[in-house]
């Protein structure tokens, strides 16, 4: 197969995977209406266990998960409480809380905290130009979490914001965490953790107590499973792997949360406010000039 059908597969799959997490944060909102937090996790990352197995079994991968030694099951015993556990039970507490529009791009702020917990714990010094990309983002968060609610004449609760803001500080932690272990296959570490963080959500639910009657909700959590947390992390790890240009497929997932505003508004009927524009607009593109510009203006200043 040519480079040419190799990258133009990875455009494929990484527009299936960018159009999958546009549509998850209205999903979020809509199971919301019928299930609990933990309800919607629970049958989501059983939803997301069972496509993994599936690709398993496709690429026959069996056979390498029973050569994983124990003290990687152990690894992925405590990184499943991280993902799915941790991260999704506080980001869809923030969705209960706060208005799609503000909890998912606050959300999408993960990567400016990731390089404050790469400074904190792994003394990976910033560079002083990357200040200003974490500059605007920041302002982007300041900007949706003060000014949104206002002008949408409603409060918006503090619990909901410090939620959100914290689901971005677990995803960062565990971006951290999973690649400390790079000896595991991709396919196989997603499995093991939500094979754990399954069990776990399974103990819970004895002792928390669920009703999973309604049909919307389970379609609804069983959707989140397949779009949110399954098949857009298989695609996109296609994608990087058939690609020689992995800047251009990283750059295509800033498209997902300015997709993800315009199901929101026309699904949920939310008033998507000017501020929420603005601050997704300032939060992303704080992220692509850390990203990609920072170092052009690194060079600029050494001449």
């Amino acid at each position: 197969m040519t480079n040419s059908q190799e990258n133009n597969k990875a455009l494929l799959y990484t527009t299936i995977a960018v159009l999958s997490w546009s549509t998850v944060a209205t999903m979020f909102k809509m199971a919301l209406r019928h299930f609990s937090h933990f309800e919607m996790l629970l049958v989501a990352s059983l939803t997301a266990l069972i496509i993994f197995g599936i690709v398993m079994t496709i690429q026959k991968k069996w056979t390498d998960l029973g050569k994983v030694p124990a003290r990687q099951w152990e690894w992925f015993a405590l990184v499943g409480l991280v993902n799915p556990v941790a991260y999704y039970l506080v980001l869809f507490k923030a969705y209960a809380l706060l208005p799609a529009q503000i909890a998912q791009p606050i959300n999408y702020s993960w990567p400016i905290i990731l390089l404050i917990l790469l400074a904190i714990f792994a003394h990976k010094p910033i560079p002083k130009v990357k200040y200003a990309g974490m500059f605007l983002s920041l302002s982007g968060v300041a900007l949706i979490s003060l000014l949104s609610g206002g002008i949408g004449g409603q409060s918006l609760p503090m619990a909901g914001l410090l939620l959100a803001l914290l689901s971005a500080c677990l995803w960062a932690l565990y971006w951290i965490i999973n690649n400390l272990n790079k000896a595991v296959d991709g396919t196989i570490a997603l499995f093991l953790s939500f094979l754990f963080g399954s069990v776990y959500l399974l103990i819970a639910s004895v002792f928390v107590g669920i009703n999973l009657s309604s049909a919307q909700g389970l379609l609804s959590s069983i959707y989140v499973g397949i779009f949110e947390m399954g098949i857009p992390f298989v695609f996109f790890g296609l994608a990087i792997r058939k690609t020689n240009n992995p800047a251009l497929i990283n750059q295509m997932c800033y498209l997902s949360p300015f997709l993800s505003l315009f199901l929101i508004h026309i699904i949920l009927g939310e008033q998507i406010y000017f501020t929420t524009y603005l601050g997704l607009f300032l939060i992303v593109f704080g992220i692509v000039f850390n990203e990609y510009l920072a170092k052009y203006f690194s060079k600029e200043s050494k001449v």
